[in-house]
């Protein structure tokens, strides 16, 4: 079946599709096909409207990009976890890789100008150097890849997915070109439920939560002193200021199950020092973590 085929359509069962941000042929499509290949992904022009349609029934989940290895976090997506209604069930590790793409009657010769967003320009540096190329900052990777295909100009190219080049007719002039052979994108797949795994199966659950502690001396040293008491590994933690400036909210991500004795002492603990707490998700830990 084609990414094109593949994709949701207004008469797709909504248990049987998955919406994601971007165009398709986008990054998140391809994250969508390695992750849920079941389901029929839905492209949605922003993140907001990816939420939405989760939340509104149209689709069962989404997939959401939340950090890449090289960028750093992606922005906005931490301001909307909180109020977007939708809890973390599983993540997802996309490993990042670009390819030329150019229209069937071009060649590295022909090629003088290459398109694309401006970080997959940015991750791909060398290979843009070597060649000699003039880069042209794109919305996003996909509709680059759209773009040169309805030019089918041979002087230009652009930087994209796989499954960009499929859905568009392009060929692959130079495969797997960022600078950066470990470029990795994770996603987080979104649901309206919160469905905690059986604390009891094997593997390593990970819970996400936001939290605004109380302004008050020492609070967080204090709000986070019951991971360490009750020997919670914390793995992430990042803060975002609200309210104008006058308080710090956290993203925090743990190993453990809420169901676990020491996992709700901490919790507990955190609680009696936060103004505000609420817990994001709890999932398996996905393998990439342990084999990368």
């Amino acid at each position: 079946m084609s990414p094109a085929a593949s994709l949701a359509s207004p008469a797709t069962d909504p248990a049987q599709v998955v919406a994601f941000q971007g165009a398709a042929g986008a990054y998140s499509h391809l994250a969508c096909r390695e992750a849920l290949p079941d389901l029929a992904p839905l492209p949605c022009a922003t993140f907001e409207d990816a939420f939405a349609a989760v939340r509104e029934g149209r689709a069962a989940c989404g997939l959401i990009p939340i950090e890449n290895s090289t960028a750093g976090r992606v922005a906005d997506i931490h301001h909307l976890l909180p109020e977007g209604g939708l809890y973390i069930t599983a993540e997802h590790f996309l490993r990042v890789r670009h390819q030329l793409l150019a229209p069937q009657n071009a060649s590295l010769a022909s090629v003088k100008r290459v398109y694309s967003h401006v970080q997959a320009l940015s991750q791909c540096r060398n290979v843009i150097r070597e060649l000699g190329l003039e880069a042209i900052v794109s919305t996003d990777t996909a509709g680059s890849a759209k773009e040169v295909a309805e030019r089918g100009d041979p002087g230009a190219a652009a930087i994209a997915s796989t499954i960009a080049g499929e859905l568009y007719g392009l060929q692959v002039l130079r495969p797997d070109i960022e600078d950066n052979a470990t470029n990795t994108t994770r996603f987080v797949k979104l649901e309206r439920e919160r469905k905690d795994p059986d604390m009891a199966a094997p593997g390593i659950c990970l819970t996400s939560l936001m939290f605004k502690v109380r302004s008050v001396p020492a609070a967080l040293y204090k709000a986070l002193g019951g991971f360490a008491t009750n020997g919670v590994n914390v793995v992430k933690l990042e803060s975002y200021m609200t309210d104008g400036f006058r308080v710090a909210e956290f993203y925090c991500e743990i190993e453990g199950h809420p169901a676990q004795t020491s996992v709700q002492l901490a919790l507990d603990e955190l609680g009696y020092f936060s103004r505000q707490l609420k817990v994001l998700g709890v999932y398996r830990a996905h393998p990439y973590r342990f084999d990368s």
